[in-house]
């Protein structure tokens, strides 16, 4: 492989990875803050996705749409917080994380019956050109997708560490019994943090549609599974150690299928993530920046 061509390839990784590190980062907020692994957060990237799909289909103006998406994203999230995560959180921490699986189910056979498992066609929503840098070719989908992944994670740090709720979900990150005695209204902050998962994994779920054309059903359960890898890569609980590690999932990715074909990308992304657990069994960054307030 050339220097060009590998050069290349590093480009279209880390477009990639922008996607992984939205979806990390919403597994990150929901495992740092309520030590809640959601795994209806594969489900709620569909239904953002679908949801911007058929708003489409029906004639709507792609702002409107995506703003459709993004409410549908958020009310999923709504709803698996309030039949979720309240009536079982004082129990055992595997019964909501078993309750948030029966969510992901029940939003892929919503949208199964609704729309059939076959993949549906998403709408171009802007011209299909590329940048040219340095002999590099860049999607403009690619980089609007990277660029608002990112400036969407700063905006959330920003709200974590600057705003009243954002002290408060610190709190209850920190312990969620002494956040109740200092005032802090958690029936008020935790839906607030599950909406925020929920507009995270929307936002990922459209830009995901809109790179790669398609939508169905089970689009989110690859891309979940990399986004806990992701997740686990950079440090469970560390909002920049998810970013790193959504980057570095789509470096890998992209890289193995250019040395060793698609067939092998899965077990370069998941062999790296053993590896790291056997070395580095916290992470690469370790520990809880929302906790630490190192957002």
């Amino acid at each position: 492989m050339s220097g060009a061509v590998f050069a290349q390839q590093l480009v279209n990784g880390i477009m990639l990875g922008g996607i992984y590190m939205l979806i990390a980062v919403a597994f990150t907020l929901a495992i740092g803050v309520l030590n809640f692994l959601n795994f209806s957060i594969p489900g709620i990237f569909m239904v953002g996705a679908i949801a911007t799909w058929r708003a489409l289909e029906n004639g709507w103006p792609w702002v409107g749409a995506i703003a459709a998406g993004l409410l549908a994203a958020g009310v999923a999230s709504y709803l698996v917080e309030r039949f979720t995560y309240r009536w079982m959180r004082g129990l055992d921490h595997e019964i909501p994380l078993v309750s948030s699986l029966g969510f992901l189910i029940l939003f892929e056979n919503l949208v199964l019956i609704g729309y059939g498992s076959d993949q549906q066609t998403f709408p171009a929503l802007m011209p299909d050109f590329n940048i040219r840098v340095a002999g590099l070719v860049i999607g403009t989908g690619q980089l609007i997708s990277l660029v608002l992944a990112l400036v969407l994670v700063i905006a959330a740090s920003g709200l974590l560490e600057r705003t009243r709720i954002g002290r408060g979900i610190r709190a209850v990150a920190e312990n969620a019994d002494t956040a109740t005695i200092l005032g802090v209204e958690i029936h008020r902050v935790v839906p607030a943090l599950f909406i925020l998962i929920g507009l995270l994994s929307g936002v990922s779920g459209i830009l995901f549609a809109m790179n790669y054309l398609q939508v169905s059903a089970f689009m989110g359960h690859e891309i979940g599974l990399k986004g806990i890898a992701a997740m686990v890569i950079g440090g469970m609980g560390n909002i920049w150690g998810a970013i790193l590690g959504g980057l570095l999932i789509g470096l890998i990715e992209v890289l193995s299928i250019a040395f060793f074909g698609a067939n092998r990308a899965d077990i370069c992304v998941y062999g790296a993530l053993l590896l790291l657990l056997v070395v580095r069994p916290e992470g690469l960054l370790g520990g809880s920046a929302i906790v630490r307030e190192k957002l």
